[in-house]
């Protein structure tokens, strides 16, 4: 890596004009990134992924620096990585879809406990069709704090109920195993009886389909958590990413420690699951505001 970040910054100075301190800066960044590649046992440019830009991003939030610097380190991967696609060094921007500090900086919003669960029960048999997918769906969302698109992928073989645990294909095709409550295991087991059990079905079969038969997709999740979002008159935006969020916040609250929530999320870089401390903080404070004759 060394020799194409010195090829991009002799670039900079031929061909951009940067002032010497803000390649002297972009360098400093290049190299502090290089040195977070080779801790995480990436070594060539082509294994570079938008998981190791987020996660240096993460990593220099967590050491304490602000906004300003962190947008700066992102510009200067960014144009590193634009310059390995021009010189045939790397197939693809990895840098493309990570957003900038302005917006992951933000603390997730999460829902009560009361919220979440009148959400779970909002499928209802007189009035849905599918109502017991869609249960099943909305507690293993919570109960295992998976992403949308893990769960729109998991495949019938990657349920084990004796064993209470799912199989999850992360970002990057990243496999961990997450446990499954009990009750959502009976939702599941609930659902696939309607469907005339798993007798008949192939391992590799999607577990969640549409009312046609076909796979779940994304945007199929989405509109059906809004519906019962809807149902249960909850107020502000909440997705399926709002119960990852609770999943997370919930544990953690309840005495988890940060690596085995870090693990059960799928997070690369630890510093992404620590927003989730703060969140807990954030409701303490308001906890505190709210009750204490001096707050």
């Amino acid at each position: 890596m060394s020799s194409a970040v010195a090829g991009f910054l002799d670039y900079l100075q031929a061909e951009c004009g940067l002032a010497d301190n803000t390649r002297a800066a972009y360098r400093r960044d290049l190299a502090q990134f290089g040195a977070y590649l080779t801790e995480a046992g990436c070594r060539c440019l082509g294994a570079i992924t938008a998981t190791h830009v987020e996660g240096f991003l993460r990593a220099q939030h967590a050491a304490g620096k602000g906004p300003a610097s962190i947008a700066r380190s992102l510009a200067a991967v960014r144009m590193f990585c634009r310059f390995c696609v021009f010189q045939h060094l790397m197939a693809d921007d990895p840098s493309g879809p990570v957003e900038g500090p302005r917006k992951w900086s933000r603390l997730p919003e999460t829902l009560s406990h009361r919220s979440v669960e009148a959400l779970l029960e909002a499928p209802s048999a007189d009035e849905d069709l599918h109502w017991r997918r869609d249960r099943a769906i909305l507690m293993l969302l919570y109960a295992t704090g998976m992403r949308a698109s893990e769960l729109v992928g998991l495949k019938v073989g990657d349920l084990h109920f004796e064993l209470g645990v799912v199989r999850v294909f992360g970002k990057g095709r990243k496999e961990r195993i997450v446990p499954v409550a009990e009750e959502a295991l009976e939702r599941i087991a609930d659902y696939l009886r309607e469907l005339g059990g798993s007798a008949g079905r192939e391992e590799t079969d999607p577990l969640f389909v549409s009312r046609s038969g076909r796979p779940l997709r994304r945007e199929d999740l989405f509109r059906l958590v809004r519906k019962y979002v809807r149902r249960a008159a909850l107020r502000g935006r909440v997705s399926p990413h709002t119960l990852r969020h609770c999943f997370a916040t919930q544990l953690l609250a309840g005495g988890a420690d940060l690596r085995s929530v870090q693990e059960m999320l799928g997070h690369a870089d630890i510093a992404t699951t620590q927003i989730y401390t703060h969140v807990d903080v954030s409701r303490l404070k308001a906890v505190h505001k709210k009750y204490h004759p001096r707050g």
